[in-house]
């Protein structure tokens, strides 16, 4: 799938997340519910890491598309060691190492513990990468159209805005990990979901997905997960365009008024 739609996924998915935690007994505070969509909205966007046409390759200027050529070379490299017979060769790395579980996981875990002992600038950081990433995949129309530094000023000032809410008492800071030095060790559920979830959303299409990596089935290593080939779309296209990003739309804004106890 493209950016929008995968950015407008992550978003409804911890949305409805905080739907489920409400129905359950647990809601979110507001500031969490609303600083994980934005945050699994952009993480959406990440593992195109490994592309250099990838809305995140542009996101950060000349940093993030030298970022993406390494992502893409290690990726290409891993896949290379790791393929087996029956997985076909190939000459990048895109699609295969970021677009895994253990990728989600490692990076969602990782941020998380970043957030626990870095103190609060890395929290700063880990939000204005992820409320830049955001901004570029939900509002995609105006970034286009705007400079760079906007987008960067827009995603910096919500990174200190939100940190500041969450930081009040009863804000969020200690959202479900309540232990002394736990707090914001939750940010690293809404970045392993929006990985998840853009992966999912790879699955789709025609090329499948290698979600279950390093999982072998059949003589495959890397095999590109999905629903049967006539039930697959090409990203882009109309399905994805007329079909699911309303539809995205609409379990959000279910999610959304579940979540804040609306229904």
């Amino acid at each position: 799938m493209m950016g929008p739609a995968h950015s407008l996924s992550g978003a409804a998915a911890w949305l409805g997340v905080g739907a489920a935690a409400a129905a359950a007994g647990h809601p979110m505070p507001w500031p969490v519910l609303v600083c994980g969509a934005l945050i699994c909205a952009g993480a959406a966007l990440a593992p195109d890491l490994d592309h250099k046409s990838a809305t995140i390759s542009r996101a950060f200027g000349p940093l993030s598309r030298m970022v993406c050529e390494v992502v893409d070379n290690i990726s290409h490299a891993v896949y290379k060691a790791t393929k087996m017979r029956g997985d076909a060769n190939r000459s990048g790395g895109h699609r295969t190492l970021t677009h895994t579980w253990v990728w989600a996981v490692l990076v969602g875990g990782g941020m998380a513990l970043l957030a626990m002992r870095g103190g609060r600038w890395a929290v700063l950081g880990i939000l204005f990468v992820h409320m830049v990433l955001a901004i570029e995949g939900l509002l995609w129309r105006a970034a286009r159209v705007s400079s760079d530094v906007l987008v960067w000023l827009l995603g910096a000032a919500s990174a200190w805005i939100l940190a500041g809410i969450l930081d009040q008492p009863g804000n969020g800071a200690h959202w479900l990990f309540t232990e002394p030095g736990q707090q914001y060790l939750w940010l690293g559920l809404p970045i392993v979901l929006g990985a998840l979830v853009h992966d999912i959303g790879d699955a789709l299409t025609v090329s499948g997905c290698p979600i279950l990596w390093p999982i072998p089935i059949g003589r495959k290593r890397w095999y590109p997960l999905g629903p049967p080939k006539a039930m697959r779309f090409k990203a882009g296209s109309w399905v994805e365009l007329k079909v699911l990003m309303p539809v995205f739309m609409l379990l959000g804004g279910l999610g959304g008024l579940g979540a804040l106890g609306f229904i």
